[in-house]
């Protein structure tokens, strides 16, 4: 090849057109086009999602009132009373306006849990099956706290109440006095019973009550070292109730007759005997 002819060829090589800059532009327009469509698309079905979600998780004013007192009944007994109504909505998916509508302040909603946890738990027929006497005391003691922990001794009751003792008494202390009220002196008047003491119109004295808490309290740490110190026993609940109401009764024996006479002669009362042939 000549050396004439280089140039030519150099020529035809230069000459050899670039890629319209019309089709990248096209491209790249295509390419906006179709992602804006896309993120349109996906807003719409994010936002048709929620739509149906807020649509399933929307409660009656009933089933909403029970889903705030449930979830603060977790909560509290996760965190105590210190816990701030702004989380327990967070944690319940609601608003907090939408919570203070149900319930008008913070100290409305304490009560609720405390009416629901401790009052909305107590069983007014525990009375009468404390008093039934064609059943021993022993069984009517066991049955008792059978179905008397099955409503109380609850991580979410132990919890809480241990919770507020330590906060603002308060609530334990409306509690404690529900027990006096109710409970003890039915359970004194039984203990007599089966003491064979009888003093229908003695009433129920200071002393006896604090008696009846050594059964009481007993039966209350058990369920304070499970939920609250996390310590599982081996030995079953039933099993241990059995073990402490036997121990009770049979220190009752000796021990309730001459209590009841220190009562009596501080109240200037005739002494007690016990009538074995009544004791049951």
């Amino acid at each position: 090849m000549s050396l004439a002819t280089k140039p030519a060829q150099r020529k035809r090589v230069l000459a050899r057109p670039p890629k319209p800059a019309a089709t990248k532009a096209t491209s790249k327009a295509t390419s906006k086009a179709t992602s804006k469509a896309t993120s349109k698309a996906t807003s719409k079905t994010s936002a048709r999602a929620s739509s149906e979600a807020a649509a399933k998780t929307r409660l009656s004013p009933s089933e909403r009132e029970r889903q705030i007192i449930d979830g603060a009944i977790a909560y509290f007994s996760e965190v105590g009373f210190s816990g701030q109504t702004r989380e327990l909505s967070k944690r319940l998916g609601i608003t907090q306006p939408l919570l203070y509508r149900y319930f008008s302040s913070k100290q409305a909603l304490v009560d609720r849990v405390y009416q629901t946890v401790f009052e909305g738990r107590w069983n007014p027929d525990w009375i009468k099956l404390l008093e039934d006497r064609s059943v021993p005391l022993r069984e009517r003691l066991i049955e008792f706290y059978r179905q008397y922990s099955e409503a109380t001794y609850r991580p979410d009751w132990i919890r809480i109440y241990m919770f507020a003792g330590l906060s603002d008494p308060v609530l334990n202390q409306r509690y404690i006095k529900l027990v006096r009220r109710e409970l003890m002196p039915v359970y004194c008047r039984e203990l007599r019973h089966h003491c064979g003491i009888d003093l229908p119109d003695q009433p129920v004295a200071d002393e006896e009550m604090e008696f009846i808490w050594n059964l009481h309290g007993g039966m209350f740490y058990y369920a304070v070292r499970d939920h609250v110190y996390q310590m599982h026993m081996s030995v079953d609940f039933m099993t241990k109730a059995g073990y402490a109401v036997d121990t009770f009764l049979a220190g009752a024996k000796t021990t309730y007759p001459r209590l009841l006479n220190a009562v009596s002669s501080t109240a200037n009362l005739p002494p007690q005997k016990s009538k074995g042939s009544r004791a049951r």
